[in-house]
């Protein structure tokens, strides 16, 4: 019982960090527009692909996952 109260204690944390990036992002993080980030626009189309921003989350992904399911 004991690891479980533990790994909830953890998932709670992350979903709180996790929803106040989403809710204070916007103010910090200007995600979706940081430089890397294409996007063209035409008479009738535009095209936006986010390559930094994915490549920012890829890594803060990945070193939380080492972080956290380490063995």
């Amino acid at each position: 019982m004991h690891d479980l109260g533990k790994t909830l204690m953890l998932l709670g944390g992350a979903l709180l960090v996790v929803g106040a990036a989403l809710h204070f992002g916007g103010r910090f993080l200007p995600l979706g527009h940081l430089p890397g980030d294409f996007h063209w626009q035409g008479e009738n189309t535009s095209f936006h692909f986010p390559l930094m921003t994915s490549l920012l989350l890829s890594v803060v992904l990945t070193v939380l996952a080492n972080l956290f399911f380490r063995r």
